[in-house]
């Protein structure tokens, strides 16, 4: 995929009298007492919340069907941990090398109070215009006591630097995010404020980008969860707007950085992502409120690991799995490469013969029938025993039952065929 290069970007922040745990302006609303205290229930005596990143925050709005997952995420239990303590482990992740060297780069990057990278913004996203001074560009000191306190000081920041109508670079902003009722905490990168009051997100990647080019599969990744980082700033940038009096808007176009070519030097281009936002907003607000699956649970219902302290899990497994099954999943495919318990819904999926463990594509072309059985059936004679469905004029029934004949014709075709006899050779 080419990464078209279009054309393409220190103030002190005091501390108010705010406690550190108040919500952000602009942020989404926080769990009532009662809620806290039902997911706390989910997650055991004493576990903290694993808090969710901004890459599976775009997985989990890539599936809003499966409230397995909006549970789980929404609740903040470690579904690695869980998926090992179930016995089905994720086979993927992140090498160390890889984090190493993503690390090192976003260093480079923004080294020397972030000069490169305000150029590299500069000319693909504001060209014509003066370009920023390194002795003037704002870095707002971020730090705080928790997400929350980091959001509200995120906002704080945000607001300052908008109305003093300059440059300014904030260095891992942390912004809150609704996630089916529950508030999550995403930290991009950096987000730049414009002389004009716009704001871009920036999301530094370790992948090459090749003669202007880059892997289409991550720059597609990469959108996605910049789209989260977006839709996590619009109320902010309301509420920085409203009192500022200012024209203040999220930008649509994020600044992608990647390394250039086969070296270690940083080059960007600009990735409209209003495609991703659309699509994520959408799915977000698809995904059940957490409360209303926690309604739904046994009230013993509990994912507690019963970690020892050094950390092994002693809860049984079958007693673990029966808990997970209280909470329904929709398994595809696509989440063994987005999910940790994805091993685990898959092989559930199968020992139930489930349509779904073939893919969406043909869940969705087998209308009615819901396991492999029922298929095999509706692809026999009419009468034939355990059919998945009464109307033997279904779509799908015709499609297979057609696809069964051409298959059987196809074998009877070759077994009557006569053995070739043996050609002479070429002289």
């Amino acid at each position: 995929m080419s990464v078209p290069d279009a054309r393409l970007p220190q103030v002190n922040v005091s501390r108010d009298s705010r406690p550190a745990s108040a919500a952000p302006p602009g942020a989404p609303p926080m769990p009532t007492p009662s809620l806290r205290q039902r997911l706390t229930e989910l997650r055991g005596p004493g576990v903290r919340p694993r808090s969710l990143d901004a890459r599976a925050l775009a997985a989990l709005a890539a599936n809003p069907g499966c409230r397995r997952r909006a549970l789980l995420d929404g609740a903040g239990i470690d579904k690695g941990a869980l998926a090992q303590a179930l016995g089905s482990p994720a086979a993927y992740g992140q090498s160390q090398f890889a984090i190493v060297r993503g690390n090192a780069f976003e260093a480079r990057v923004k080294g020397d109070g972030g000069t490169e990278l305000l150029r590299l913004l500069h000319e693909r996203l504001a060209p014509g215009t003066p370009p920023p001074e390194p002795e003037t560009v704002a870095t707002p000191d971020l730090s705080a006591a928790g997400p929350e306190g980091r959001a509200a000081r995120t906002a704080l920041a945000l607001r300052e630097a908008t109305a003093a109508g300059g440059w300014a670079l904030l260095d891992h902003p942390m912004l809150a995010v609704e996630v089916a009722g529950s508030p999550a905490y995403v930290e991009p990168d950096a987000v730049v404020v414009h002389p004009d009051g716009s704001w871009t997100v920036v999301e530094i990647k370790s992948f090459p980008m090749i003669d202007g080019s880059a892997d289409a599969a991550k720059v597609g990744a990469a959108a996605r969860q910049a789209a989260v980082y977006v839709l996590a700033l619009e109320p902010v940038a309301g509420h920085v707007g409203t009192h500022t009096g200012r024209a203040v808007r999220v930008r649509d176009r994020v600044l992608l950085v990647c390394p250039k070519d086969f070296s270690n030097l940083p080059t960007a281009a600009a990735v409209d992502v209003r495609k991703q936002l659309a699509t994520t907003r959408r799915q977000l607000a698809r995904l059940t409120r957490v409360e209303e699956i926690a309604a739904t649970l046994p009230a013993e219902t509990t994912f507690d690991l019963r970690l020892t302290d050094d950390g092994v899990a002693t809860r049984p497994p079958e007693e673990l799995a029966k808990a997970v099954e209280t909470v329904d999943a929709a398994y595809a495919p696509e989440c063994l490469a987005a999910c940790e318990l994805a091993f685990h819904c898959r092989k559930r999926s199968r020992q139930d013969g489930a349509v779904e463990a073939l893919g969406r594509g043909v869940r969705g072309e087998l209308g009615g029938l819901r396991t492999v059985e029922e298929v095999l059936a509706a692809a026999g004679p009419e009468d034939a025993s355990g059919l998945g469905t009464s109307d033997p004029d279904d779509p799908a029934v015709v499609a297979l039952r057609r696809a069964a004949a051409l298959r059987a014709e196809a074998l009877a075709g070759t077994a009557a065929a006569a053995p070739r006899t043996k050609e002479a050779g070429c002289r």
